[in-house]
């Protein structure tokens, strides 16, 4: 384990951004450079989102964007998989530099909402639904990190 603290520190791995699109905000999430602790970011409306990626990894050190695949329960794509290929294109050419994985994101915001009812947040605050998409990208990271340990 010391061996790979030490290997993580010396390389100065990038961060990976996770991405939980929808038609109208966007929920982000991102890792520490050592790529172990996944927090959200925040969330942006879909308009601007590849403004703020272009200004995100101007001024951070991203190795990867991980985006949610949303699937049917007959493992189907979604409806909004359309979308969501539409945004890739623009983002690969916007960003070509860094890979694009993708990451199962079924049950990210039925997760989300009960993640939001069990720490205790008023109903009010449950209703933020731009919350929700924030912690959906910070589920999709952490499945996308325990697939990978």
């Amino acid at each position: 384990m010391r061996k790979r603290f030490l290997l993580h520190y010396l390389c100065k791995m990038g961060r990976i951004l996770a991405i939980d699109y929808g038609t109208k905000r966007t929920g982000l999430a991102v890792t520490d450079e050592m790529q172990i602790i996944a927090s959200g970011l925040t969330t942006v409306e879909t308009n601007d989102l590849l403004q703020f990626l272009e200004d995100y990894v101007a001024s951070e050190n991203v190795d990867k964007f991980v985006v949610g695949l949303p699937k049917q329960m007959d493992n189907t794509a979604s409806e909004s998989e359309v979308y969501i290929q539409k945004f890739l294109e623009k983002l690969t050419k916007v960003i070509p530099n860094i890979p694009v994985e993708r990451v199962d994101e079924r049950f990210t915001s039925k997760m989300a909402f009960q993640t939001i009812i069990d720490s205790g947040l008023k109903k009010k605050q449950r209703q933020n639904k731009a919350l929700i998409d924030e912690i959906s990208a910070t589920l999709i990271l952490q499945s996308y990190l325990a697939s990978k340990s």
